[in-house]
């Protein structure tokens, strides 16, 4: 039995396999710079789903607005624990940036309790009195975009980039509209897909592209 066991070479195989495909089933595709590019490709990658080559949608800058606000050691929240394990924490680390996930907080939970929200809604709520330059990469709670906007409406919270790609069929598509819809800097996904191994994909394509 012969197959490929060196990790690099794996990853270096998948990814010309999945421009070969781009060239059969897209040949008139065009990404718009390089680093959307492989923004793109590593979603392809981690999902085996063509579809975010249509899918993913960005604001205008914001892949310098987020190389910047890594530069400069933002903190990352997350939506889940999941995400959070996703993304390349030696990287974040070497860049100084906080990476953090409120959901399971005991904080969150009397938040949640007391308020009758969500304990995503609430693990926004308790990011947004913290301090210093924040990132947003949610993969799975659209409750939790949609309190973000909220808050954002209200002034109570400006991050820097938000990365909005919940997946699901209850709020989903209608939050992560909403977020394009906003003036915020964002990478979102159009309608129901998205996904933790998306949203940590899309931090750590960013993360191997500095």
């Amino acid at each position: 039995m012969t197959y490929i066991t060196q990790p690099q070479n794996i990853e270096d195989k998948s990814f010309e396999i999945i421009q070969e495909i781009i060239d059969e089933i897209r040949p008139d595709y065009q990404f718009v710079d390089e680093l959307q590019e492989k923004i793109i490709k590593r979603c392809v990658h981690t999902s085996a789903d063509f579809d975010w080559l249509d899918i993913l949608k960005f604001s205008e800058g914001v892949n310098q607005i987020l190389l910047t606000a890594l530069q400069n050691g933002a903190t990352i929240y997350t939506d889940t624990n999941m995400v959070l394990s996703g993304m390349n924490k030696t990287r974040l680390d070497k860049l100084g940036c906080q990476y953090r996930c409120y959901v399971a907080d005991p904080i969150t939970r009397e938040i949640a309790h007391a308020k009758g929200i969500t304990r995503s809604m609430a693990a926004v709520e308790q990011a947004a009195t913290e301090e210093g330059e924040k990132i947003f990469v949610f993969g799975n709670a659209p409750t939790a975009l949609f309190r973000l906007l909220e808050l954002y409406e209200e002034g109570k919270l400006k991050p820097a980039a938000v990365v909005g790609v919940p997946v699901g069929f209850v709020g989903a598509a209608e939050s992560k509209d909403a977020l394009m819809q906003s003036d915020l800097p964002y990478i979102a996904a159009a309608g129901r897909k998205g996904g933790s191994n998306i949203a940590a994909a899309i931090i750590n394509a960013l993360l191997y592209s500095m």
